[in-house]
């Protein structure tokens, strides 16, 4: 006879039911896994055996073979151990009662029937609750926040006894697991947060930002070394609104699957990485494994000294930036990763950096400013819907009162809230199909021949046009407008036209 039971794989973040197959006979003692395991599920025969010694069963002179379907799925990762254990100790009749089809069990095993935990549970615990399985047997992670899996039962065991003793009926076990008082510590820390009235002057630029934060437009900033791009990035994400739950629950199944670690559920993604980096380290890992973009889903990805990346790394953007996730092939398997962020650029406006300063005297050739420009390809210029060129700033000179990060934060949020309710899905402007906004916000015949004039006299593509509209959307829904007025198309205009026009006439002068 052969058992069966239930256990979830991964195909990146998305998982998928694996139905855990033992059957053991009189033979050649061996233990066979077939069904795509991958190196790590074959060391799984080791750790089974090993665990199967606790209830004193004898497998001498028996041939053990598990089968894994689906069979044309690679399957990875330990997480089966504790799925392939129970099957066995079904069909040597250790555990006598029927096991629910909706249970699965998760988990990988020590030598001595410990249940561990392994890489990619919270996925599938995801996984599990989108496939309709009702209760789940994993082992305790601290990072997993098990109470915000609504309809679906977590039972958390320490030892494959108790998983045993809880099928047979003989204890019951605690969904949420009490840690002894020392242990008691807070996992997740909230790191203080830079504020907006931290930023000196740049008034323009922080409405700006206040806009890409509000409808999670693309930003490109050139200014001399020193003037306050980096400072304004890391400021980003403290007006920014709050994670939803869902958001937090993908955001920490991507951080698990990248092996990184989160300061917080709630705080928002914010990757910053070097220049340097590679384009698998940007995109996706050779495993495959989520990349900073994956890593930044929901949050913001800041690209300083922009230009210095490769053109290939760059190039490569295009695909995340227009569709919100990214697909990695690879040898053995091609996997989809969600990534839709807030890309938030900088670089120099030449490459000695001081081209239109007031305080250094430019030393960059024409051609070479153009080639240092040149190394943004048009495509990934088009993906950007806010250019700022940013000057330094006199910290001598009285400020006007400086707003904090909170108030700029309401003003988002409520803009955010319109736009969900508008569209009935938690989507923003940026990132809703085009063909919606035309639904729910037309232009008037006026406002689409002022576009078309200046799209002509800029030489804009028709995806530029789009993203004006998107942005003049988001700065209506900043006034509290129902339309979209002819006031939020030219300052949408003036966003886009600004930045270039500035850098344009620098370069002429020089």
């Amino acid at each position: 006879m052969t058992e069966k039971v239930s256990s979830i794989g991964l195909k990146g973040l998305e998982g998928y039911r694996v139905q855990v197959e033992v059957r053991i006979s009189p033979g050649t003692e061996s233990m066979v896994i077939v069904g795509l395991p991958d190196a790590s599920v074959k060391e799984s025969r080791e750790r089974v055996l090993a665990a199967l010694s606790v209830f004193d069963v004898d497998v001498t002179d028996q041939k053990v073979v598990v089968n894994l379907s689906p069979s044309e799925e690679k399957k990875n990762g330990p997480l089966f151990d504790l799925a392939i254990a129970i099957a066995a100790l079904k069909e040597l009749n250790v555990i006598k009662g029927k096991t629910p089809i909706e249970n699965a069990f998760i988990g990988a095993l020590s030598l001595d029937g410990t249940v561990v935990k392994a890489e990619g549970m919270l996925p599938a615990l995801l996984s599990a609750k989108r496939l309709g399985l009702k209760r789940v047997y994993l082992p305790y992670d601290p990072s997993i926040p098990i109470n915000m899996l609504e309809d679906l039962a977590c039972i958390v065991v320490h030892h494959i006894e108790e998983v045993v003793q809880h099928l047979e009926g003989q204890e019951s076990l605690s969904f949420f697991p009490t840690l002894p008082f020392e242990d008691q510590v807070p996992l997740f820390m909230e790191l203080p947060q830079k504020d907006f009235c931290h930023v000196i002057g740049h008034e323009s630029a922080k409405r700006a930002l206040e806009i890409a934060a509000a409808g999670e437009h693309n930003v490109l900033m050139s200014g001399p070394p020193g003037c306050g791009k980096s400072m304004m990035a890391e400021t980003i994400p403290s007006i920014l609104p709050p994670l939803t739950n869902q958001a937090q629950l993908e955001v920490l199944s991507l951080y698990q699957l990248a092996g990184e670690k989160r300061m917080s559920p709630q705080t928002i993604p914010y990757r910053h990485p070097h220049h340097s980096a590679s384009s698998v380290a940007i995109i996706g890992g050779s495993t495959p494994k989520p990349g900073e973009i994956s890593l930044a889903h929901r949050g913001v990805l800041f690209l300083d000294e922009i230009a210095e990346l490769t053109k290939k790394t760059l190039d490569m953007l295009r695909q995340p930036l227009e569709t919100g996730e990214v697909t990695i092939s690879r040898a053995h398997s091609t996997v989809t990763y969600p990534s839709s962020f807030i890309l938030i650029g900088a670089m120099n406006p030449c490459p000695c950096g001081y081209l239109g300063s007031n305080l250094h005297y430019c030393t960059c050739s024409q051609k070479q400013i153009q080639t240092y420009r040149n190394r943004l390809s048009g495509p990934v210029y088009d993906r950007i819907d806010i250019l700022l060129s940013l000057k330094s700033v006199n910290l001598d000179k009285p400020a006007e009162r400086l707003e904090s990060s909170i108030e700029i934060r309401r003003r988002v949020e409520k803009a955010r809230k319109l736009q969900y309710q508008r569209y009935q899905t938690e989507i923003s402007n940026a990132k809703i199909p085009f063909e919606i906004i035309n639904e729910t916000s037309p232009l008037t015949a006026d406002q689409k021949a002022m576009i078309m004039k200046v799209a002509a006299k800029q030489n804009w593509s028709n995806r530029v046009q789009i993203k004006m509209i998107r942005l003049a959307r988001t700065i209506s829904d900043l006034a509290g407008e129902e339309e979209i007025t002819d006031t939020s198309i030219w300052e949408a205009m003036t966003l886009r036209r600004w930045g270039l026009h500035k850098q344009q006439s620098m370069a002429r002068e020089t």
